[in-house]
């Protein structure tokens, strides 16, 4: 894979360049201490792959992925772990924080490999195309004596409450439900939600920011536990 690394700092690049190095699958085409600079050159370049820091002076990495054309796989690599839920939905391949370990680093790499071979491999026979089964981005749940609908799009959070469970919406309203979060785990995962504890399911998007074992949702500081913290965090490449 041709990659670029794009960081203003010298030792961070030195460090990545390195690395680079003793992986066989890279080759290392340019590096830039400025995001501006590379616009021009990715645009124009076929580059596979970029490591990319997000903070940066007068232009960030986010700005530079809004500005490109082409979209390479993209590693961030910062000192701040702050960005982790922005680079989860903006489709990193991986979020690597400063200083970053070799073996993280490949680990990385080989995640954005594997992505790499899956979108450049051309099948030999022309698969048939057969139009995709929609499945509903709402449900219905049983409350008092109403079934109510809720769409996905709409959900904070859920919250446990023993045999019940507290659906809390975008309009700043709650929904009390007779059924297992379990059974609510299963439904939602595959939509961008996540288990962080055994009393709650978030929905990534509305995370505003990680502190230590919390995150924040709305002026709610929701808990992590960590019997589900390393797979929120592999879920969300932090």
């Amino acid at each position: 894979m041709k990659c670029v690394i794009i960081d203003d700092e010298p030792l961070a690049v030195d460090l990545i360049k390195e690395f680079v190095s003793k992986v066989e699958s890279l080759e290392l085409i340019n590096t830039f201490n400025n995001a501006i600079d590379a616009i021009a050159v990715i645009n124009n370049s076929n580059v596979d792959l970029i490591f990319l820091d997000i903070e940066m002076p007068h232009f960030s990495g986010i700005d530079f992925l809004n500005a490109i054309d082409k979209k390479p796989l993209i590693i961030f690599t910062t000192a701040y772990s702050d960005y982790a839920v922005e680079g989860f939905n903006l489709g990193a391949v991986d979020y690597l924080v400063k200083p970053i370990p070799f073996h993280r680093f490949l680990k990385s790499v080989m995640r954005a490999q594997q992505l790499f071979q899956s979108q450049n491999t051309i099948s030999p026979v022309s698969p048939k195309i057969v139009a995709p089964e929609m499945e509903p981005d709402f449900m219905f749940v049983r409350s008092e004596y109403e079934n109510v609908k809720i769409n996905f799009s709409d959900i904070l959070f859920i919250e446990g409450l023993k045999d019940y469970v507290k659906i809390y919406t975008s309009d700043n309203k709650f929904t009390l439900t007779l059924i297992s979060l379990i059974k609510l785990e299963n439904t939602l995962s595959s939509k961008g939600f996540s288990r962080i504890h055994r009393s709650y399911i978030i929905n990534i998007k509305y995370v505003k920011s990680i502190q230590k074992n919390k995150v924040l949702i709305s002026d709610k500081r929701i808990p992590i536990s960590e019997s589900y913290k390393n797979a929120f965090f592999e879920r969300i490449n932090l």
